[in-house]
């Protein structure tokens, strides 16, 4: 059974919690000091370029939609291109909404997803996650990270929710803050301070079918996502009566009595059920009647800044 995120994680600073379990961040960061020094940085030399869309925070930081939408722009330069996972039995939901959206190779490594693209002879590859992968040497990587939760209280896993140090941006070509429009300008200069060159973009969440939503009726709404916060941040801005909430872990999967429970809470309450569409499309479908999702587009602020440093790397 997956655990939800501890709340200490994303405290502003490290509680004695954290603390106490700062002795066993001790491994991640050897494993870390070893991924580095066997990883060479180097041009990828097969006819193929590749992205990495990755994070340091674990879990909710927007890299899936960001992929998809790289993905889309792509497209839209008459580029072949395509996403490459390497395929989690845990992460099907992920899997089901590349595979919707995008040309998708998951397979058991992401060295395998990579020969098969280059076979289909495709222009651009975008792995969706991989950054911590040593294995591979991509041609761009970006670091994402979620505007409300950023980097929680700062310390790797298990004291925080990092995989890597934050100075560990650096060695990155672009940080992308993902959200719903906030004031990020303190997160940029933070940024700043351990790459002055590094490229930063800003995107945020559109809801693309709210048409279909009546804003006067009442909400009950539910996910399994990284970070819910911003889910139901996007329905708050949008207007939506919100009167129930409830939270599963990431990448969680429902049973019927999930869903059961879930249809009796807003029936209790009059309310309508809503939900993400990472979460809809691992819903069984005998179970989807009375439940709809809001679907959301990425918007790139800075898009032409990143289609000019994409052709610059090509």
């Amino acid at each position: 059974m997956k655990l939800k995120k501890p709340k200490f994680w994303d405290y502003k600073k490290p509680n004695y919690l954290s603390y106490l379990l700062l002795p066993f961040t001790i491994p991640i960061k050897l494993n870390n000091f070893y991924l580095n020094k066997k990883r060479i940085k180097k041009k990828n030399t097969k006819n193929i370029m590749t992205i990495c869309v990755g994070n340091i925070y674990i879990g909710g930081t927007g890299k899936t939609p960001l992929s998809i939408k790289i993905c889309q722009i792509l497209k839209s330069l008459n580029l072949k291109a395509a996403t490459i996972k390497k395929f989690y039995k845990d992460q099907i939901d992920e899997q089901k909404l590349l595979a919707g959206k995008t040309k998708l190779y998951c397979l058991k490594n992401r060295k395998s997803g990579l020969n098969e693209a280059i076979k289909d002879n495709i222009d651009v590859a975008i792995f969706d996650d991989g950054l911590q992968d040593n294995s591979m040497n991509y041609d761009l990587s970006f670091v994402c990270f979620n505007n409300l939760k950023w980097i929680g209280n700062g310390l790797l896993i298990p004291a925080g929710p990092l995989r890597e140090n934050i100075k560990s941006i650096a060695k990155h070509d672009a940080v992308f803050l993902n959200g719903n429009d906030e004031d990020v300008s303190n997160l940029k200069k933070s940024i700043k301070e351990y790459n002055a060159n590094i490229n930063i973009f800003e995107t945020l969440y559109v809801p693309n079918n709210i048409d279909r939503f009546n804003n006067k009726e009442k909400y009950l709404i539910f996910s399994g996502i990284g970070n819910p916060d911003s889910f139901k941040k996007t329905l708050i801005k949008n207007k939506f009566d919100i009167i129930k909430e409830l939270k599963f872990p990431d990448h969680y999967q429902y049973t019927h009595q999930d869903i059961s429970e879930i249809k009796l809470h807003a029936k209790k309450l009059d309310a309508k059920i809503l939900t993400t569409e990472k979460d809809y499309i691992k819903i069984n479908h005998k179970d989807l009647d009375e439940i709809d999702f809001l679907g959301i587009d990425l918007v790139i602020k800075q898009e032409e800044e990143l289609i000019k440093l994409i052709k610059s790397n090509i």
